[in-house]
């Protein structure tokens, strides 16, 4: 007997649009790896505590929270292209904000450029996230889904290059001892500066986030409504609210999202609080040089083709693993990783928190597939936007972390907390997080036979 084929992850006929949906993922890659290395930079530029800096993660996130739900009810009343054509004016918005905000010198300022901007990721997510599951076949949705986000670490890379190249290396800030002990005159001139070289990358994105913009305009794009009578929006969150499947998901993005932005902003003061502790004499030093291993971009980097690599493998076991299994799978490989950051002192712990990445890879799209696997066409448009909600987490769990490094001071290892230092331990909370999701992938693969 023959075995039955299945269905093409992506028909011909959506081939283009889904290269053009696909293209979104990587803009908002690049749009989150440039932020998160800004939580330091302005912590240093404008000689600001852990704690008041990771409110450029508040911004970030927090726009998400505010605009997912706004941005589903209206591509409930419109089309996906109209969502996508909003999501990129406001994304280009923001950015260009960052010129008006380096001439202002206001932390403040920027942060609302960051708010403004992730508005137009939240109508761009909640559209391009559904849009990629309708392109095809239910059965290959969540595979889909995976493939299409496999782009988004590519921008990833790309935005924390930038961040690198032309922001972190040109901060005069960075390279001085204490500039706090500068005089104001000096202060003031090397501020300025530094303002403008964080400024750059936001503006020449939201140039190009123009051109993108009139791209999607002239492109035909599939409609994907559905027939008949739109259902009550009152109808459909009953609807949503009754799904154990959908609202634990929610609830897993919520944790997933908070654990991907603490692995991947407090890498650096992982790595600052090993140096202080000069605990970089032995291991990689001797091969690689000390500027290299001392410098937390180039375990970012690596953290992020771990990422890529993790992603590839994922998309293809799904072929042959329930999306629920493969998610708790993940996550209890993620837990490992996290224990290891937390109670190995050294360079295995840092190699522990980079390792992280691997596990991260699956979990976004694989939880979002699983999430809106059963629901309508209709229902999903309001579904994904609590999904898009979720990513609040990044907002609020990174502050948190903050909070925890800040105990025993301004600077990363000022004291000890269960044995380790305060930034050590600050990893029980991704740790926590982890738990609930490889809960989450063993409840789904054993109370949903059709994940």
């Amino acid at each position: 007997m023959q075995k039955e084929q299945k269905p093409a992850v992506v028909p011909k006929k959506f081939l283009i649009p889904f290269i053009l949906i696909t293209s979104l993922f990587a803009l908002w890659g690049f749009a989150n790896a440039v932020t998160d290395p800004m939580v330091n930079a302005f912590k240093k530029v404008l000689e600001l505590s852990n704690t008041k800096a990771s409110l450029v993660q508040m911004a970030f996130y927090g726009g998400y929270f505010c605009m997912a739900l706004p941005a589903a009810m209206f591509m409930r009343k419109y089309s996906y292209k109209v969502g996508i054509l909003i999501g990129l004016a406001l994304f280009a918005t923001g950015a260009l904000l960052f010129y008006p905000a380096a001439i202002t010198e206001q932390f403040g300022f920027f942060c609302l450029g960051l708010y403004i901007l992730t508005f137009g990721l939240a109508f761009l997510e909640t559209a391009a996230n559904p849009y990629a599951l309708a392109m095809g076949a239910r059965e290959t949705a969540t595979q889909r889904l995976n493939l299409a986000q496999a782009f988004n670490p590519v921008g990833l890379i790309a935005g924390i290059l930038v961040a690198k190249i032309f922001v972190a290396q040109k901060l005069q800030s960075d390279n001085i001892e204490d500039f706090s002990a500068l005089d104001e005159v000096k202060r003031a001139a090397i501020r300025a500066a530094d303002l403008a070289v964080i400024r750059d990358p936001y503006v020449i994105l939201g140039l190009v986030l123009i051109g993108f913009f009139f791209l999607f305009l002239i492109s035909k794009m599939p409609q994907t409504s559905a027939d008949g009578e739109m259902p009550s929006i009152k109808e459909t969150f009953k609807v949503l609210f009754k799904n154990q499947k959908y609202t634990l998901g929610v609830l897993a993005q919520i944790l997933y999202v908070g654990a991907q932005i603490m692995c991947w902003t407090y890498i650096y003061q992982y790595v600052e609080g090993l140096t202080n502790m000069g605990l970089f004499k032995e291991d990689v030093m001797v091969l690689f040089g000390s500027e290299i291993v001392k410098d937390g971009f180039y375990y970012q980097i690596i953290a992020f083709i771990l990422f890529i690599v993790g992603r590839a493998i994922g998309t293809a076991m799904l072929r042959y693993l329930s999306p629920g299994k493969l998610l708790m799978s993940f996550a209890l490989m993620a837990i490992v990783c996290i224990l290891g950051t937390i109670f190995i002192v050294g360079m295995g712990g840092l190699y522990c928190l980079v390792a992280v990445s691997f596990c991260l890879s699956l979990m976004f799209p694989t939880i979002y597939g699983i999430a809106l696997g059963d629901l309508t066409e209709e229902e999903s448009k309001v579904g994904s936007a609590g999904l898009i909600m979720a990513i609040v987490g990044g907002a609020l769990m990174p502050a948190f972390q903050g909070m925890i490094i800040d105990v025993g001071g301004t600077s990363v290892n000022d004291t000890t907390i269960a044995g380790v230092s305060e930034v050590n331990f600050s990893f029980v909370l991704p740790l926590l997080c982890f738990v609930f999701i490889a809960y989450y992938g063993r409840r789904v693969y054993t109370h949903y036979t059709s994940v």
